[in-house]
């Protein structure tokens, strides 16, 4: 049938052809002008009256038409939102849906609509009531700022009937404050919400030709990283987070959302990731009110700070942001950053400013001229002229000459719409006539014209006055909501609940998640990286999977840590069938994934005779046996790991010896060989680091901990990682020295007396309360000094003499008790302030001197070292090309 129908089309006649694409052409005619003028015209409707807000008053068109109704409706009483609603659809050209939606939006941010009644909550998601059910009136700050009919430009509504503003004299950069966000067709727009208090502070340093910055504040508060925004313009972005604390050791609580979720969004997220096993959660409970309060319980023996961390990761507690500055400007669309904005919008506020000078400026002048010509028609009795005329125009023309020898002063000339409102004067009034109130008026208006003619001369201080008086007015409880801080970066790798067990078949090659019947290896999480190692020196390192090969007589797997140079491989192996054997120290920082490398020097047939893996650099003694061949005459002798060097896993290692090895054995466990490790703390993002940022708490060894004491009188020690997360009333942080005594003076609540006490940290893995439990206890002052020296001010009383400092030597005044003991008492007085003064000398107890026995390999006939051989024992790099990075 289709070949038919092709030759049918080929054999019709000259003019069917011609007939059938003239019917083509005008089809396809008719398509391309519906694209032309209909789509185009649709586009620019969307862009221009529905999802862009303009940059002169910082409306859309829906939002724009609310407030003037809601102006109109205005009496200083609440109206239903349902009757607001009605008297917008006289303006707005769509259903009263979208309407009530837009209206609901502008009442949520809290500054141009005084509510009442359920307006929903942005905390939890919960929705407004009916409209029928809810009231609204305009704030006193939109009364203020948005509203000035008499420097309002008008146009029709869409069917002619009404009158709308073309747009607000909005004096405030009302966009930047309440934000806006919109989709239109081929363009979209995104301006996050700043901090009022902020705003009005940039828009006076703008006025004053200084500098600003300003960074979004979200009414959810929040956490929120800042170091991308570029000033809103597209490419910029914004990290924002949930505040989460540890409330306990097996609860953590959230009580700022990041912008955009709501706590319903947030908790269905967490479980989410506890389903598909990212995160372990026991319970949540959700006490979200007039504050967010969300508890997530915690199983038994589960980190509460590597949970912190995972919920960061994998649910939606942070989040990124990419704001997108687009605005209308004269019909257009414009992209533009909130630095702009700002700048724009602070001086369209001095033009409307001036405007509504200008204008009360000609009404004050108006109102001089007609009390002046008043004056003039009653005290000179001008009204008695008009008494024998008998027409309108001979009235006009009696008063007209009456004032000529008067008028000389006046600022404008005597129209006759003048003279008609002088006719209009009752007698009454021209009977009452007092010459010095009709001065004293004329006077005042003087006073008020000559002030309003200053202002305008020196409009910039007069804006930045304004600009002063809103925030004075309108400021209160308007501060910063979200907490601005940089945020550290979070391995996903490095938080991941070991969801799943990985198993191995070392023989075969295989290792994988399925194998459940081989041997078991460890737990895992389905995004770890793992590290492989086989008999013949090849290493691989693959993502975790159901079943995989990677190569038979499997020696070492374990789960890989990338840029991890602590982790060190100590190895010998044989080079090739019958080659030399050779020893090696290596470390393994990253690799590209599913690639084999060689370890040995890549001769077939070799083999590696000793392996261990050792996560803090430790270094073994082994007893290296050899077969009897021949004359040799030592067949076994001891290496100590401690005297090779730490070089890159492509380093080819040192000669061991050149004869058959018959076996290996492990003769003495090693201690680590590397430096201790120096560690800072970042007080910008408070975690630890490696990278000296911030403060250097010192070098910490394998056991060595950190020393944490907080405001509230709590002391604990840890070993210090790179994950914990530290409390805001934290006041010491540093390495611990068990026998070095801690101070303190506080206030104990129950017996109102001041107390000092020395004590020692006891247990090292608990958290305990230095003060006592009273509600009323304070601590005063801690100190970590051997030998500290406090110095009290106490308070003066009344009817008393001020009493004198007092300086407490402490370790003279009190001996070292147990943590639980009270102390001494101090005083029963009230004390003003407690200061550390410059500590006692301390003289530390010399060390006692221990000689460490050095097991090292003696150089023999049958042992030679490589040139790469060094007798000082270090930890440096290889001069090896990179590898190649994840």
């Amino acid at each position: 049938m289709e070949e038919n129908e092709e030759l049918n089309e080929e054999h019709l006649e000259p003019q069917d052809n011609q007939e059938n694409q003239e019917n083509t052409q005008d089809s396809l005619t008719k398509v391309t002008g519906m694209y032309k003028d209909w789509f185009l015209d649709y586009a620019s409707y969307v862009i221009l009256e529905r999802a862009v807000p303009a940059i002169e008053d910082g409306f859309k068109p829906v939002q724009r038409r609310i407030m003037h109704a809601l102006k109109e409706l205005d009496d200083g009483r609440y109206n239903k939102v349902a009757n607001v609603v009605g008297h917008t659809m006289q303006y707005h050209p769509h259903g009263d849906a979208s309407i009530a939606d837009a209206m609901v939006q502008i009442g949520q941010k809290d500054l141009l609509i005084d509510t009442q009644g359920n307006w929903g909550n942005i905390l939890t998601g919960d929705s407004a009531a009916a409209s029928r059910y809810i009231e609204a009136r305009l704030s006193k700050f939109a009364l203020e700022v948005v509203f000035s009919p008499k420097i309002t430009a008008w146009q029709s509504s869409y069917d002619g009937r009404k009158k709308e503003p073309t747009n607000l004299p909005v004096k405030f950069p009302l966009l930047l404050a309440q934000g806006a966000e919109g989709i239109a067709v081929g363009l979209s727009t995104k301006v996050l919400p700043h901090n009022f208090i902020e705003l009005i502070d940039s828009s006076i340093k703008h006025l004053k030709g200084q500098k600003f910055t300003i960074f979004p504040d979200f009414p959810t508060s929040g956490i929120i990283d800042v170091s991308n925004y570029n000033d809103g313009i597209r490419g910029g972005k914004i990290r924002v987070r949930a505040k989460i604390s540890q409330l306990d050791k097996s609860t953590l609580v959230i009580n700022e959302i990041p912008y955009g979720t709501n706590t319903s969004s947030l908790i269905d997220s967490i479980l989410k990731a506890n389903e598909k096993g990212k995160i372990r959660v026991r319970k949540i409970e959700d006490n979200t009110a007039a504050d967010v309060e969300i508890l997530i319980h915690l199983p038994s023996g589960l980190s509460p700070d590597k949970t912190i961390d995972a919920l960061y990761a994998f649910t939606a507690c942070e989040s990124s942001i990419s704001p997108l500055g687009c605005i209308i400007e004269d019909n257009k669309p414009l992209f533009i950053g909130v630095t702009e904005m700002l700048q724009r919008s602070t001086d369209y506020t001095v033009e409307l400013l001036r405007a509504e000078l200008e204008v009360q400026l000609r009404e004050l002048e108006e109102q001089w001229h007609f009390a002046s010509l008043e004056r003039i028609f009653i005290e000179n009795r001008i009204y008695r002229d008009i008494e024998e005329q008998e027409t309108w125009e001979g009235v006009i023309k009696a008063i007209d000459d009456g004032l000529k020898p008067y008028i000389k002063h006046l600022k404008r000339a005597v129209t006759e719409e003048d003279i008609a409102r002088l006719t209009e004067i009752r007698i009454k009034r021209i009977s009452k006539f007092d010459i010095d109130k009709a001065q004293q008026l004329i006077d005042g208006l003087e006073e008020k014209i000559a002030e309003v003619k200053n202002h305008l001369a020196h409009i910039i201080e007069f804006a930045i006055d304004y600009f002063k008086n809103l925030k004075s007015k309108y400021g209160k409880d308007r501060e910063r909501k979200s907490e601005i801080r940089i945020f550290d970066d979070i391995e996903a790798t490095k938080v991941a609940i070991r969801n799943t067990k990985l198993y191995v078949n070392r023989e075969e090659g295989f290792l994988g998640t399925s194998l459940k019947r081989d041997e078991y290896v460890g737990d895992c999480s389905d995004i770890d990286d793992i590290i492989v190692m086989t008999k013949a020196g090849e290493m691989m390192i693959t993502k975790v999977d159901s079943k995989i090969f990677v190569g038979k007589n499997i020696i070492h797997v374990a789960i890989f840590k990338k840029k991890d140079k602590r982790t060190i491989y100590n190895m010998v192996y044989r080079d090739g069938k019958g080659g030399p054997s050779y020893i090696k120290r290596f470390y393994v920082t990253g690799v590209t994934r599913d690639k084999m490398y060689d370890l040995v020097n890549g001769t077939a047939n070799s083999d590696v005779l000793y392996f261990s893996e050792n996560p803090n650099g430790e270094a073994e003694v082994i007893a290296v046996l050899l077969r009897q061949a021949g004359s040799i005459k030592k067949l076994k002798w001891d290496i100590d790991f401690a005297d090779i060097l730490i070089k890159g896993r492509a380093s080819k290692g040192n000669i061991v010896t050149k004869y058959p090895i018959k076996r290996i054995e492990l003769k003495e466990k090693g201690v680590s060989t590397l430096k201790p490790r120096k560690i800072w703390f970042d007080d910008v993002v408070r975690r630890l680091n490696v990278d000296a940022r911030g403060e250097l708490l010192g070098e910490f060894r394998g056991e060595d901990r950190l020393l944490v004491i907080t405001q509230k009188g709590f002391v604990k020690t840890f070993l210090p990682e790179m994950t914990i997360h530290f409390d805001d009333d934290m006041i010491v942080l540093e390495k611990w020295i068990p026998n070095k005594p801690l101070s303190s003076v506080y206030y104990e609540g129950e017996k109102d007396r001041y107390y000092i006490k020395r004590f020692l940290v006891e247990n090292e893995n608990k958290e305990e309360l230095f003060i006592s439990e009273h509600p009323k206890s304070v601590l005063e002052i801690v100190s970590t000094d051997w030998r500290p020296v406090f110095e009290i001010e106490f308070s003066k009383q009344r009817g008393k003499e001020q009493k004198p400092n007092q300086t407490i030597d402490v370790e003279d005044f009190i001996a070292v008790k147990g943590i639980k003991a009270l102390g001494n008492q101090v005083t029963a007085d009230k004390i003003k302030n407690v200061d550390a003064l410059e500590a006692l000398a301390y003289v530390a107890p010399e060390p006692v001197e221990t000689v460490a026995v050095a097991i090292a390999a003696k150089e023999e006939d049958n042992i030679t070292l490589d040139s790469e051989a060094s007798p000082t024992k270090k930890n440096e790099n290889d001069d090896d090309f990179p590898d190649s990075l994840f």
